[in-house]
Protein backbone atom coordinates (compact mmCIF):
# COMPACT_ATOMS: atom_id res chain seq x y z
CA UNK A 1 0.00 0.00 0.00
CA UNK A 2 1.60 3.65 -1.05
CA UNK A 3 -0.37 6.54 0.01
CA UNK A 4 0.84 10.23 -0.78
CA UNK A 5 3.52 11.34 1.32
CA UNK A 6 4.41 14.85 3.38
CA UNK A 7 7.44 14.06 1.14
CA UNK A 8 5.15 14.61 -2.24
CA UNK A 9 3.91 18.33 -0.94
CA UNK A 10 5.60 21.84 -0.96
CA UNK A 11 4.96 22.81 2.16
CA UNK A 12 6.57 25.83 2.02
CA UNK A 13 5.01 28.43 3.25
CA UNK A 14 1.92 26.53 4.38
CA UNK A 15 0.20 25.52 8.00
CA UNK A 16 0.22 22.35 7.84
CA UNK A 17 -2.63 20.18 10.64
CA UNK A 18 -0.78 17.55 11.39
CA UNK A 19 -2.50 14.63 13.69
CA UNK A 20 -0.41 12.46 16.42
CA UNK A 21 -1.00 9.93 18.13
CA UNK A 22 -0.06 11.74 22.08
CA UNK A 23 -1.69 9.43 23.51
CA UNK A 24 1.11 8.32 26.30
CA UNK A 25 0.76 7.17 29.16
CA UNK A 26 0.51 9.56 32.13
CA UNK A 27 0.71 9.88 36.01
CA UNK A 28 -0.99 12.60 36.78
CA UNK A 29 0.53 15.34 34.99
CA UNK A 30 3.73 13.46 34.42
CA UNK A 31 4.44 11.58 31.28
CA UNK A 32 5.76 8.10 32.16
CA UNK A 33 6.42 7.17 28.84
CA UNK A 34 7.37 8.98 25.48
CA UNK A 35 8.02 6.54 23.35
CA UNK A 36 5.19 8.27 20.71
CA UNK A 37 6.27 11.78 21.56
CA UNK A 38 9.78 10.84 20.13
CA UNK A 39 8.47 8.44 17.06
CA UNK A 40 6.79 11.64 16.07
CA UNK A 41 9.30 14.45 16.06
CA UNK A 42 11.11 13.43 12.29
CA UNK A 43 7.64 14.66 10.58
CA UNK A 44 7.71 18.04 12.84
CA UNK A 45 10.94 18.58 11.70
CA UNK A 46 10.82 17.69 8.59
CA UNK A 47 7.50 19.97 8.15
CA UNK A 48 9.34 22.80 10.17
CA UNK A 49 12.50 22.40 7.45
CA UNK A 50 10.30 22.72 4.31
CA UNK A 51 9.74 26.38 5.57
CA UNK A 52 6.17 25.18 7.26
CA UNK A 53 4.41 26.10 10.44
CA UNK A 54 2.65 22.89 12.08
CA UNK A 55 -0.67 23.04 13.93
CA UNK A 56 -0.71 19.23 16.09
CA UNK A 57 -3.80 17.64 16.96
CA UNK A 58 -3.88 15.12 18.94
CA UNK A 59 -6.05 13.22 21.44
CA UNK A 60 -5.19 11.74 24.74
CA UNK A 61 -6.87 9.52 26.96
CA UNK A 62 -10.78 8.63 26.77
CA UNK A 63 -12.49 12.08 28.31
CA UNK A 64 -16.28 11.31 26.39
CA UNK A 65 -16.24 14.33 25.03
CA UNK A 66 -16.01 16.55 28.09
CA UNK A 67 -13.22 18.83 29.14
CA UNK A 68 -11.26 16.96 31.93
CA UNK A 69 -8.09 18.19 33.89
CA UNK A 70 -7.01 14.72 33.53
CA UNK A 71 -6.49 14.64 29.92
CA UNK A 72 -5.09 18.20 29.42
CA UNK A 73 -2.39 18.24 27.02
CA UNK A 74 -0.24 20.75 28.29
CA UNK A 75 1.95 18.33 29.73
CA UNK A 76 2.71 16.30 26.92
CA UNK A 77 3.32 19.83 24.64
CA UNK A 78 5.93 20.27 26.93
CA UNK A 79 7.37 16.96 26.80
CA UNK A 80 7.43 17.42 23.04
CA UNK A 81 8.67 20.90 23.16
CA UNK A 82 11.74 19.20 24.88
CA UNK A 83 12.08 16.47 22.38
CA UNK A 84 11.98 18.87 18.97
CA UNK A 85 14.14 20.93 21.31
CA UNK A 86 12.43 24.07 20.42
CA UNK A 87 9.17 26.54 22.07
CA UNK A 88 5.67 25.12 21.13
CA UNK A 89 2.43 27.47 22.03
CA UNK A 90 -0.85 25.64 23.43
CA UNK A 91 -4.03 26.31 22.31
CA UNK A 92 -6.77 26.52 25.15
CA UNK A 93 -9.16 24.44 22.48
CA UNK A 94 -8.85 22.67 19.51
CA UNK A 95 -11.54 25.02 17.70
CA UNK A 96 -12.70 28.31 18.21
CA UNK A 97 -12.11 31.43 17.87
CA UNK A 98 -8.80 31.48 20.08
CA UNK A 99 -7.62 28.47 18.53
CA UNK A 100 -7.80 29.99 14.91
CA UNK A 101 -6.12 33.31 15.90
CA UNK A 102 -3.15 31.54 17.11
CA UNK A 103 -3.13 29.11 14.28
CA UNK A 104 -3.50 31.95 11.81
CA UNK A 105 -0.39 34.22 13.18
CA UNK A 106 1.88 31.10 13.11
CA UNK A 107 5.09 32.35 11.38
CA UNK A 108 7.10 29.50 9.52
CA UNK A 109 9.21 27.26 12.03
CA UNK A 110 6.56 27.72 14.52
CA UNK A 111 4.54 25.14 16.16
CA UNK A 112 1.05 25.46 17.72
CA UNK A 113 -0.54 22.19 19.88
CA UNK A 114 -4.12 21.86 20.06
CA UNK A 115 -6.05 20.92 23.21
CA UNK A 116 -7.45 17.79 23.47
CA UNK A 117 -9.67 16.57 20.38
CA UNK A 118 -12.02 14.69 22.80
CA UNK A 119 -12.87 17.10 24.72
CA UNK A 120 -15.65 17.74 22.13
CA UNK A 121 -18.06 14.84 21.48
CA UNK A 122 -17.55 15.49 17.77
CA UNK A 123 -14.24 14.02 17.34
CA UNK A 124 -15.22 10.52 17.53
CA UNK A 125 -18.60 11.19 16.01
CA UNK A 126 -16.53 12.17 12.72
CA UNK A 127 -18.75 15.19 12.54
CA UNK A 128 -18.25 16.93 9.59
CA UNK A 129 -18.86 20.48 10.99
CA UNK A 130 -16.13 19.91 13.89
CA UNK A 131 -13.98 18.59 10.57
CA UNK A 132 -14.74 21.33 9.12
CA UNK A 133 -13.79 23.67 11.73
CA UNK A 134 -10.16 22.12 12.00
CA UNK A 135 -9.61 22.02 8.17
CA UNK A 136 -10.17 26.26 8.53
CA UNK A 137 -6.59 26.04 10.80
CA UNK A 138 -4.49 24.88 7.91
CA UNK A 139 -3.79 24.68 4.52
CA UNK A 140 -2.72 21.02 4.08
CA UNK A 141 -3.10 18.03 6.40
CA UNK A 142 -1.45 15.45 7.50
CA UNK A 143 -1.50 12.06 9.13
CA UNK A 144 1.35 10.65 10.90
CA UNK A 145 -1.32 8.75 14.17
CA UNK A 146 -0.57 5.55 13.23
CA UNK A 147 -1.99 4.17 16.40
CA UNK A 148 -5.35 6.26 15.60
CA UNK A 149 -5.76 5.92 12.32
CA UNK A 150 -7.97 2.21 13.09
CA UNK A 151 -10.98 4.88 14.19
CA UNK A 152 -13.19 7.06 11.86
CA UNK A 153 -12.69 10.21 13.52
CA UNK A 154 -12.98 13.69 12.86
CA UNK A 155 -9.35 14.00 12.71
CA UNK A 156 -8.41 10.94 11.24
CA UNK A 157 -10.95 10.90 8.56
CA UNK A 158 -13.06 13.61 7.74
CA UNK A 159 -10.85 16.54 7.52
CA UNK A 160 -8.54 14.31 4.87
CA UNK A 161 -11.62 14.83 2.74
CA UNK A 162 -11.60 18.35 2.70
CA UNK A 163 -8.28 19.69 1.83
CA UNK A 164 -4.77 18.53 0.48
CA UNK A 165 -3.41 15.33 2.09
CA UNK A 166 -0.96 13.06 2.79
CA UNK A 167 0.78 10.63 5.17
CA UNK A 168 3.56 11.30 7.92
CA UNK A 169 6.92 9.81 8.07
CA UNK A 170 6.13 7.66 10.84
CA UNK A 171 2.89 6.87 8.73
CA UNK A 172 4.90 5.76 6.00
CA UNK A 173 7.55 3.80 8.24
CA UNK A 174 4.47 1.52 9.69
CA UNK A 175 3.27 0.54 6.35
CA UNK A 176 6.60 -0.27 5.53
CA UNK A 177 7.44 -2.31 8.03
CA UNK A 178 3.80 -4.29 8.38
CA UNK A 179 2.92 -4.39 4.56
CA UNK A 180 4.98 -7.75 3.77
CA UNK A 181 3.25 -9.11 6.89
CA UNK A 182 -0.05 -7.94 5.91
CA UNK A 183 0.63 -9.13 2.37
CA UNK A 184 2.23 -12.69 2.81
CA UNK A 185 4.99 -11.44 1.78
CA UNK A 186 7.41 -11.93 4.75
CA UNK A 187 8.88 -15.63 4.10
CA UNK A 188 8.86 -17.94 7.05
CA UNK A 189 6.69 -15.92 9.71
CA UNK A 190 6.24 -16.76 13.32
CA UNK A 191 3.83 -14.82 16.07
CA UNK A 192 4.37 -14.71 19.65
CA UNK A 193 1.30 -13.57 21.02
CA UNK A 194 0.44 -12.88 24.36
CA UNK A 195 -1.97 -10.29 26.71
CA UNK A 196 -4.94 -10.86 28.33
CA UNK A 197 -8.13 -11.98 25.91
CA UNK A 198 -8.31 -14.20 22.64
CA UNK A 199 -11.34 -12.51 22.05
CA UNK A 200 -9.22 -9.30 21.19
CA UNK A 201 -7.23 -11.06 18.90
CA UNK A 202 -9.51 -13.79 17.42
CA UNK A 203 -9.62 -12.34 13.80
CA UNK A 204 -5.86 -12.13 13.42
CA UNK A 205 -5.14 -14.93 15.06
CA UNK A 206 -6.97 -17.19 11.98
CA UNK A 207 -5.56 -15.57 9.43
CA UNK A 208 -2.26 -15.81 11.09
CA UNK A 209 -3.11 -19.56 11.71
CA UNK A 210 -3.41 -19.95 7.76
CA UNK A 211 -0.22 -17.96 6.36
CA UNK A 212 2.59 -18.30 9.99
CA UNK A 213 4.97 -21.27 10.62
CA UNK A 214 4.62 -21.03 13.97
CA UNK A 215 2.04 -19.53 16.40
CA UNK A 216 3.21 -19.06 20.13
CA UNK A 217 0.90 -18.27 22.82
CA UNK A 218 1.66 -16.95 26.05
CA UNK A 219 0.17 -14.42 28.95
CA UNK A 220 -3.36 -14.49 30.17
CA UNK A 221 -5.07 -15.40 26.72
CA UNK A 222 -2.98 -18.79 27.18
CA UNK A 223 -5.28 -20.20 29.74
CA UNK A 224 -8.32 -20.00 27.68
CA UNK A 225 -6.25 -22.36 24.95
CA UNK A 226 -4.85 -24.56 28.47
CA UNK A 227 -8.77 -24.81 29.16
CA UNK A 228 -9.62 -25.93 25.85
CA UNK A 229 -7.22 -28.90 26.09
CA UNK A 230 -7.91 -29.81 29.63
CA UNK A 231 -5.35 -28.66 31.92
CA UNK A 232 -5.88 -26.89 34.79
CA UNK A 233 -5.64 -22.90 35.16
CA UNK A 234 -6.64 -22.41 38.76
CA UNK A 235 -8.67 -18.54 39.69
CA UNK A 236 -6.41 -17.56 36.24
CA UNK A 237 -7.68 -15.11 34.25
CA UNK A 238 -9.72 -16.49 31.19
CA UNK A 239 -12.17 -16.32 28.83
CA UNK A 240 -14.81 -19.22 29.59
CA UNK A 241 -16.46 -17.93 26.53
CA UNK A 242 -13.52 -18.23 23.82
CA UNK A 243 -12.67 -22.07 24.74
CA UNK A 244 -14.58 -23.02 21.50
CA UNK A 245 -12.88 -19.98 19.50
CA UNK A 246 -9.67 -21.75 20.67
CA UNK A 247 -10.58 -25.09 19.66
CA UNK A 248 -11.14 -23.43 16.02
CA UNK A 249 -7.75 -21.13 15.94
CA UNK A 250 -5.96 -25.20 16.78
CA UNK A 251 -7.63 -26.67 13.96
CA UNK A 252 -7.03 -23.87 11.66
CA UNK A 253 -3.23 -24.05 12.63
CA UNK A 254 -3.38 -28.14 12.20
CA UNK A 255 -4.56 -27.40 8.96
CA UNK A 256 -2.62 -25.36 7.57
CA UNK A 257 0.55 -27.22 9.13
CA UNK A 258 1.39 -23.97 11.19
CA UNK A 259 2.76 -25.23 14.59
CA UNK A 260 0.91 -23.90 17.37
CA UNK A 261 2.25 -23.77 20.84
CA UNK A 262 0.94 -22.87 23.94
CA UNK A 263 2.69 -22.98 27.52
CA UNK A 264 3.95 -26.68 28.79
CA UNK A 265 4.71 -24.86 32.13
CA UNK A 266 3.95 -21.32 34.17
CA UNK A 267 4.90 -19.82 37.25
CA UNK A 268 1.74 -19.23 39.91
CA UNK A 269 0.80 -17.11 42.41
CA UNK A 270 -2.03 -16.79 45.21
CA UNK A 271 -2.71 -13.46 43.98
CA UNK A 272 -0.22 -10.97 42.13
CA UNK A 273 -1.53 -8.24 44.58
CA UNK A 274 -0.08 -10.27 47.86
CA UNK A 275 3.62 -10.44 48.80
CA UNK A 276 5.10 -12.45 46.47
CA UNK A 277 5.24 -16.25 46.62
CA UNK A 278 5.66 -17.17 43.09
CA UNK A 279 6.47 -20.92 42.06
CA UNK A 280 7.08 -22.69 39.04
CA UNK A 281 4.62 -25.15 38.08
CA UNK A 282 5.27 -28.03 34.80
CA UNK A 283 1.82 -29.12 33.33
CA UNK A 284 0.96 -32.65 33.94
CA UNK A 285 3.64 -33.02 36.78
CA UNK A 286 2.01 -31.00 39.70
CA UNK A 287 -1.25 -29.92 40.38
CA UNK A 288 -2.41 -26.25 40.45
CA UNK A 289 -4.18 -25.29 43.22
CA UNK A 290 -7.56 -24.28 42.48
CA UNK A 291 -7.77 -20.68 44.36
CA UNK A 292 -4.07 -20.00 42.32
CA UNK A 293 -3.47 -17.98 39.59
CA UNK A 294 -1.05 -18.63 36.40
CA UNK A 295 0.66 -15.44 36.27
CA UNK A 296 4.01 -16.13 34.14
CA UNK A 297 5.33 -18.59 31.05
CA UNK A 298 8.28 -20.90 32.65
CA UNK A 299 11.49 -21.26 31.13
CA UNK A 300 11.08 -24.34 29.24
CA UNK A 301 7.94 -22.86 27.06
CA UNK A 302 10.50 -20.29 26.62
CA UNK A 303 12.92 -21.70 25.39
CA UNK A 304 10.73 -23.91 22.74
CA UNK A 305 8.82 -20.94 21.92
CA UNK A 306 12.57 -19.39 21.11
CA UNK A 307 13.42 -22.73 19.47
CA UNK A 308 10.20 -22.49 17.02
CA UNK A 309 11.07 -19.29 15.72
CA UNK A 310 15.31 -19.28 15.15
CA UNK A 311 14.53 -20.02 11.60
CA UNK A 312 11.53 -17.90 10.74
CA UNK A 313 12.74 -15.07 8.37
CA UNK A 314 9.72 -12.64 9.99
CA UNK A 315 8.54 -12.89 13.69
CA UNK A 316 5.57 -10.30 15.00
CA UNK A 317 5.29 -10.18 19.04
CA UNK A 318 2.41 -8.79 20.07
CA UNK A 319 1.59 -9.37 24.29
CA UNK A 320 3.60 -9.63 26.93
CA UNK A 321 3.60 -13.23 28.13
CA UNK A 322 3.05 -12.66 31.80
CA UNK A 323 2.80 -9.79 34.24
CA UNK A 324 5.95 -8.09 33.75
CA UNK A 325 5.33 -4.69 35.91
CA UNK A 326 5.91 -7.15 38.92
CA UNK A 327 9.46 -8.42 38.69
CA UNK A 328 8.37 -12.15 40.26
CA UNK A 329 6.55 -12.62 36.86
CA UNK A 330 9.06 -10.28 34.38
CA UNK A 331 10.84 -14.01 33.46
CA UNK A 332 9.30 -14.98 30.46
CA UNK A 333 8.32 -11.85 28.78
CA UNK A 334 12.06 -10.50 29.60
CA UNK A 335 13.32 -14.38 28.56
CA UNK A 336 11.37 -13.94 24.85
CA UNK A 337 12.85 -10.46 24.42
CA UNK A 338 16.69 -11.30 24.84
CA UNK A 339 16.05 -14.43 22.12
CA UNK A 340 14.38 -12.34 19.79
CA UNK A 341 17.54 -9.83 19.97
CA UNK A 342 19.60 -12.33 19.48
CA UNK A 343 18.37 -13.62 15.72
CA UNK A 344 20.89 -12.06 13.72
CA UNK A 345 19.17 -12.77 10.01
CA UNK A 346 15.50 -12.34 11.33
CA UNK A 347 13.01 -9.31 11.00
CA UNK A 348 11.58 -8.49 14.80
CA UNK A 349 8.55 -6.71 14.59
CA UNK A 350 6.92 -5.33 18.06
CA UNK A 351 3.61 -4.30 18.20
CA UNK A 352 1.20 -3.29 20.90
CA UNK A 353 1.94 -0.46 23.77
CA UNK A 354 2.28 -3.10 26.63
CA UNK A 355 4.86 -5.55 24.42
CA UNK A 356 6.70 -2.14 23.47
CA UNK A 357 6.86 -0.65 27.21
CA UNK A 358 8.11 -3.80 27.81
CA UNK A 359 11.15 -4.39 25.65
CA UNK A 360 11.70 -1.20 26.34
CA UNK A 361 12.07 -1.52 29.96
CA UNK A 362 14.70 -4.47 29.42
CA UNK A 363 16.27 -2.06 27.57
CA UNK A 364 16.28 -4.03 24.00
CA UNK A 365 14.17 -1.54 21.48
CA UNK A 366 17.34 -0.83 19.68
CA UNK A 367 17.26 -4.65 18.84
CA UNK A 368 14.25 -4.59 17.02
CA UNK A 369 13.71 -4.29 13.65
CA UNK A 370 10.43 -2.41 14.17
CA UNK A 371 8.94 -1.49 17.42
CA UNK A 372 5.15 -0.10 16.23
CA UNK A 373 3.28 2.23 17.61
CA UNK A 374 -0.01 1.24 17.06
CA UNK A 375 -1.61 -1.62 19.49
CA UNK A 376 -5.10 -2.12 17.84
CA UNK A 377 -4.26 -0.27 14.52
CA UNK A 378 -1.60 -2.35 14.41
CA UNK A 379 -3.58 -5.49 14.65
CA UNK A 380 -6.20 -4.70 12.36
CA UNK A 381 -3.81 -3.72 9.65
CA UNK A 382 -1.74 -7.71 10.37
CA UNK A 383 -5.58 -8.87 9.78
CA UNK A 384 -5.40 -7.12 6.29
CA UNK A 385 -8.65 -4.78 7.57
CA UNK A 386 -8.77 -1.16 5.92
CA UNK A 387 -7.76 1.47 8.50
CA UNK A 388 -9.96 4.63 7.88
CA UNK A 389 -6.95 7.16 8.57
CA UNK A 390 -4.99 5.17 6.06
CA UNK A 391 -7.37 4.16 3.58
CA UNK A 392 -8.99 7.98 3.13
CA UNK A 393 -5.30 9.40 2.36
CA UNK A 394 -4.67 9.78 -1.96
CA UNK A 395 -3.02 6.96 -3.20
CA UNK A 396 0.66 7.49 -4.47
CA UNK A 397 1.04 8.01 -8.18
CA UNK A 398 3.86 5.10 -9.47
CA UNK A 399 6.51 8.35 -10.03
CA UNK A 400 5.56 9.56 -6.44
CA UNK A 401 6.51 6.03 -5.07
CA UNK A 402 9.63 5.94 -7.15
CA UNK A 403 11.01 9.63 -5.94
CA UNK A 404 9.86 8.85 -2.30
CA UNK A 405 11.97 5.12 -2.65
CA UNK A 406 15.33 7.12 -4.13
CA UNK A 407 15.10 9.77 -1.26
CA UNK A 408 15.14 7.12 1.45
CA UNK A 409 17.93 4.99 -0.69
Amino acid sequence: MSKVSIRDLDLAGKRVLLRLDLNVPMDGATVVDDTRIRAAAPTVKYALEQGASVVIGSHLGRPGGERNPRFDLTPVAVRLARSLRMNVRMAPDCIGDVATQMSSELKPGEVLVLQNLRFHEEEEENDEDFASQLADLADVYVNDAFGAAHRAHASTQAVATMMPSAGGLLLDREITALDPIRNGEAGKLGFISGGAKVSDKLGLLERLAAISEVIAIGGAMANTFLLARGLPTGASLLEQNMVEAANEITAIAAEENCNLLIPTDCVIAHGADEPPRAKPLVFGEEDLPEDWQILDVGPATVEAFSESIKDCDTVVWNGPLGLFEREAFSGGTRAMAEALSKLEDTTTVVCGGETAAAVARFRLTPKMSHVSTGGGAALEYLQGLDLPGIAVLPDAEPDDREESEEDDA
